[in-house]
């Protein structure tokens, strides 16, 4: 009875991937014309951005003028509004397969109000800070309409957030206000001109950050997972940990961390890998509720792991002032260290339950050739890495002008040799996790199968790491590579296999390419809408000095106690981020509650880093992720694992609390961070702080070498 009220509780294929849809893409599936007219204004969107992106509007500047940055964020939000409209159903009783006249009008007006930065630009150039009446209107009607496609596309939290933000903006000398955040209030248009027609508040750093970087890094995601790289890595992640104890919740926190790194969402990361991880764990012992709660902890850290880190990596290089490369590099090893911890608590889970792992093809190795393989392996890399680094170099040397040309021809050929090493094994087919016998797939040939998705990651490390160029130029590169293999990759395995059409295949690839361009696209709605929403919160925060405000409310509170601050201040940002995206979120905890710990911890004589500040907000505003009560994660978790999803939460939260401690331990000791650290005292810090994390997860588990109390 019970295993039959968890089916029922559980989602089909197409229910989850209609709530990833009302989540991430927009749940509205129009027919004819009208989706031809949907999917063509995505696909514009896509394209727009590559453009934006690329070196080719400075070499046409005479046919095509170069956008600003204020002209490109606007229609970047126009893009983002006209589809936010287009794509989700005001209400959930609202038509999902035809579009309703009002709909159409509010997406045609915002556009409309969102575009008007760039189409009346040299107009608004002429008068600033003196707006006219017409100004006034599109603000205020482009303000609304924003309002109402945040609602429509994140539910109702952030746009709750930022009404209230609103209201402290107009009536902030209200007697309803408490006397000690009191203000004394803007004008309609004073209000209006900062939020909509400057760049502090709508137009803000926020959604210049959306325009700049984070369209091509979620493009770039999107173009891998059509290309097949989603299933190659959960099958990669299988082959090498499904055989051990409790092997599927291992793979999944695994292929969690390797879709982590390219998705921006969490929800997507938990319903893309938990259909296939979930119903494998609750095969080999582990309850509804711990399979979906597994699998929340390793999607939600996925925010926390460089290079994307759900977008805000980008967004603190702007509110931080740091290079991108150093971003990374502090964010890392906390990230790192906190899927180590993971991996640990899922071990000792199984140890509790005595369970077994799946039967591994081909039969259990001896220790001594599983370290033998581990060295080759290791070794290899570190080879290539040489190779890679050195041919380069010595490219640049013998090319001089030409090197461009001459990297591209050589990264074409070690496609095409990849490509055909992957042609002599079949391609991957996802497999069905509720079936009877699921047999583990072997390593070497699986691993064969994908490796050329591996290349445009490569590109995107080196342009980031060794070039030093910035996020959306490396993401450009990496997109531009991701474009070419998904025209080329199936006519050249049927072109090797001598056995194929390639015709067809080459049709396939163009199809996959245009579905993975619009599905970018309709990705970023939710970012797009999201950060310029956020920037009215930001918008407040300039407007009315409120950040100095609730740093007296928090010194109040915490009596002068940099502890008791930290813990408010954590509680704050889990508040703050409940039922919001990852970027927004960032956006609204860091806004309101960096400036805290700063000014806080230096009247108590403790000096942090800014980045060490950025990065303890962060962490507790995805936290709300997987808490209830509006614990999106957990809720989607539940829906495939049909566990309870309150429960469900609970004990991802209780599984997340090695990502709760370490941002107390990184504020304290930012060695952790890497600042200032050397490569030597890198490696002892890392050590160390992965010995004390795996012992506080230990402690946390009641489970050392035997059960403990």
């Amino acid at each position: 009875m019970a295993d039959q009220d968890q089916t029922q509780g559980q989602l089909s294929e197409q229910e989850l991937q209609d709530l990833v849809a009302s989540t991430d893409t927009g749940a509205r599936s129009p027919g004819g014309k009208v989706a031809k007219i949907l999917a063509g204004v995505a696909l514009a969107w896509s394209i727009f951005q590559l453009w934006i992106a690329s070196p080719l509007p400075f070499l046409v500047t005479d046919i095509v003028p170069v956008l600003n940055n204020t002209e490109t964020r606007s229609i970047h939000l126009a893009f983002a509004i006209f589809l936010a409209f287009m794509a989700y159903p005001a209400l959930k009783r609202s038509p999902r397969h035809y579009i309703p006249i009002q709909d159409w009008v509010f997406a045609l007006v915002g556009a409309f109000c969102a575009g008007y930065l760039f189409l009346f630009y040299n107009e608004l150039a002429n008068r600033p800070g003196a707006p006219i009446q017409q100004d006034l209107i599109i603000a205020g009607v482009g303000l609304v309409l924003l309002l109402e496609a945040t609602r429509r596309a994140l539910g109702p939290p952030l746009m709750i957030v930022a009404l209230v933000f609103l209201g402290y903006v107009f009536f902030g000398d209200s007697s309803v206000v408490p006397e000690a955040i009191r203000w004394k209030g803007a004008s309609f248009q004073k209000a209006m001109s900062h939020q909509w027609l400057t760049t502090e508040g709508v137009y803000g750093i926020a959604l210049g950050v959306s325009t700049s970087f984070v369209f091509l890094f979620v493009l770039f995601g999107s173009l891998l997972d059509k290309a097949g790289a989603g299933n190659y890595f959960i099958k990669v992640a299988f082959s090498l940990l499904g055989h051990l104890r409790g092997g599927p919740a291992k793979a999944a926190v695994l292929a969690s961390a390797m879709t982590g790194l390219i998705s921006g969402s969490s929800i997507a990361n938990v319903v893309t890998t938990g259909t296939f991880t979930i119903p494998l764990m609750k095969r080999v012992g582990f309850t509804p509720e711990q399979g979906g709660s597994v699998e929340v902890a390793s999607s939600v850290n996925g925010q926390i792991m460089p290079p994307v880190m759900g977008a805000a990596a980008f967004l603190m290089v702007e509110y931080v002032g740091i290079p991108y490369i150093d971003v990374i590099k502090h964010a890392f090893l906390p990230a790192v260290i906190s899927y180590i911890a993971l991996l640990y608590i899922v071990h000792l889970e199984a140890l509790k339950k005595e369970m077994e792992g799946l039967s591994k093809p081909g039969g259990e190795k001896t220790v001594v050739s599983r370290l033998i393989g581990t060295g080759i392996t290791i070794s290899s890399i570190l080879i290539l890495c040489g190779v890679l680094y050195y041919g380069i170099l010595a490219i640049k040397t013998v090319f001089g002008d030409f090197t461009g040309w001459a990297l591209a021809v050589a990264v074409f050929a070690i496609y095409a040799l990849l490509v055909a090493y992957a042609a002599r094994e079949p391609d991957l087919e996802m497999d069905d996790p509720n079936s009877e016998i699921v047999s583990l797939p072997e390593f070497g040939p699986t691993f064969k199968t994908g490796l050329h998705y591996i290349l445009p990651i490569v590109v995107l490390v080196w342009f980031l790491m060794i070039e030093r160029k910035s996020p959306g130029l490396s993401a450009f590169w990496a997109s531009a590579l991701m474009i070419v293999i998904l025209l080329t990759q199936h006519p050249l395995k049927a072109m090797f296999r001598k056995g194929g059409d390639v015709g067809p295949a080459f049709r396939r690839g163009w199809d996959e390419l245009i579905e993975g361009m619009i599905a970018g696209a309709r990705n970023m709605i939710g970012i797009g809408v999201a950060t310029a929403a956020a920037g009215i919160i930001v918008g407040t925060v300039t407007l009315t000095g409120i950040g100095q405000v609730m740093t007296e409310f928090v010194e109040v509170l915490s009596g002068g106690s940099v502890i008791l601050m930290l813990v408010l201040v954590a509680i704050i940002s889990l508040i703050l981020g409940m039922g919001l995206p990852t970027t927004a979120n960032y956006i609204v905890v860091s806004s309101l509650m960096a400036g805290v710990i700063v000014d806080l911890g230096a009247a108590n004589g403790l000096i942090v880093p800014l980045i060490a500040v950025h990065l303890f907000v962060f962490y507790f505003g995805i936290m709300a992720d997987v808490t209830p009560p509006v614990g999106l994660a957990s809720f989607a978790a539940a829906a495939v694992s049909g566990g309870d999803p309150i429960k469900t939460g609970f004990t991802a939260f209780f599984y997340s609390l090695r990502t709760v401690i370490l941002p107390f331990l990184f504020i304290f000791n930012t060695d952790l961070l890497l600042i200032d650290v050397g490569w030597i005292d890198g490696v002892g810090v890392f050590i160390v702080a992965t010995a004390a994390m795996l012992i506080f997860a230990a402690g946390t588990q009641g489970f050392f070498i035997a059960r403990s109390r």
